[in-house]
């Protein structure tokens, strides 16, 4: 082999692992930054998950067709599912903490589950951004720093919103009938300072139930008459569609108003109360609806879902305050992300409370989170809805 063949090879040979480190380096920048989501997908008549998992997708199709983050690296999402089983998403969150460019994790509906996956969301430092579940703990967690930011309702908020809706009726006494889980404790333990403090109404009485009951007919009869003029509802869709079938049953006189929680709206609650719903005075609580958005803010947000899942209209997104939340989660952290000039969860964690001015869905944000709040809604967001005749759940009134 000629001299200067061997040179010519030689200099290859040496400039090799300088390029491999150079396309190593251009892969690295051009590789997605993934996002997790831990939710009750395969739970028989929920569509809570699938709503947040399409807000999220909204807006990451949006966020990559504007040259995604990090000057060019497209956003992800992996899924898992739990069915609403706490051992099932502890796995998850340690699968998902174990991914590589992984910045965050989204919980779903389910207050109990997100509430035993705190520890291991400590434990891993995995930064959790919760759209829906609205226990106060989950925020109120004790961790230094605080990995958990909220777009969401909070019960210490939902339950005095309530409980003064029913002042606003007239209602004066009320009885509590709460899920006996961690959620319910939650609300009751909001109902009780809200009654300590003199608010009118005042409670005739609390019953529980648990969850997968068939039948709550004998709680509500035990409140009613202990002089409940109205049913503050804590519930998921299954159980609360028993009891609006139950109480339509019953003789007019007999059918109190109820007011309540949100979690019936991530099922299909409409579906299983059936004709009955519109036979009981029912109404529930939401943080935002979409038939108030401005039009030019909702009408690229429809045609990306119009374009990605065939929904066109409002009256086709399920679950609203799911898709509304997770969607202005993900904007929110983009720009977070952004800040932060990094994936690494830990400068994420801390741009997050630095973003500004955000035009949302759920409201224009001047400041979404803060090092002393993680919670981005208050309860000027909050407003009662009813279900019309065709199951579009719109603000009461309206």
């Amino acid at each position: 082999m000629p001299v200067f063949v061997r040179i010519m090879l030689l200099l290859v040979m040496l400039a090799l692992p300088g390029r491999a480190a150079v396309a190593a380096a251009e892969t690295a920048a051009r590789a997605p930054v993934i996002l997790g989501l831990d939710g009750e997908f395969g739970l028989a008549n929920s569509t809570s998950a699938e709503s947040i998992e399409r807000g999220i997708r909204t807006a990451i199709d949006e966020i990559n067709r504007s040259g995604g983050v990090l000057g060019g690296r497209p956003l992800d999402l992996v899924t898992r599912e739990h069915r609403s089983i706490s051992a099932r998403g502890i796995k998850n969150i340690r699968e998902l903490a174990a991914i590589p460019n992984l910045v965050a994790v989204y919980g779903g509906r389910f207050s109990p589950v997100v509430i035993e996956e705190l520890p291991v969301l400590e434990e891993t430092r995995t930064l959790f951004l919760a759209p829906w579940s609205s226990a106060d703990a989950i925020i109120d967690n004790g961790m230094k720093p605080n990995y958990i930011f909220r777009l969401s309702l909070r019960d210490s908020l939902a339950m005095p919103f309530l409980l003064a809706h029913a002042q606003r009726r007239g209602l004066t006494r009320v009885g509590l009938l709460l899920t006996n889980t961690a959620w319910g404790r939650s609300n009751l333990e909001a109902a009780n300072r809200y009654f300590t403090e003199g608010g009118v109404p005042q409670p005739v009485g609390t019953a529980w139930y648990n969850w997968r009951d068939r039948s709550l007919i004998e709680k509500y009869r035990t409140l009613a008459q202990a002089g409940a003029q109205a049913i503050v509802l804590v519930a998921n869709d299954d159980e609360a569609a028993i009891l609006v079938r139950e109480v339509a049953a019953l003789p007019a006189a007999e059918r109190l108003p109820i007011l309540s929680h949100w979690g019936i709206t991530g099922g299909d609650f409409v579906g299983q109360a059936g004709a009955a719903l519109h036979e009981v005075d029912f109404s529930v609580i939401q943080t935002v609806s979409l038939f108030r958005t401005p039009p030019d803010r909702l009408a690229p947000v429809l045609e990306t879902t119009r374009r990605l899942f065939g929904l066109s209209r409002i009256e086709e997104i399920e679950a609203p305050v799911g898709f509304i939340h997770a969607y202005d989660l993900t904007h929110i952290l983009a720009r977070a992300i952004d800040l932060a000039g990094t994936t690494d969860r830990a400068a994420v964690r801390d741009a997050l409370e630095r973003v500004e001015h955000y035009q949302g869905l759920a409201r224009t944000f001047d400041r979404p989170f803060t090092p002393d709040r993680h919670e981005a809604l208050t309860e000027k967001e909050l407003l009662m809805a009813r279900f019309t005749r065709d199951g579009v759940l719109v603000p009461d009134g309206e």
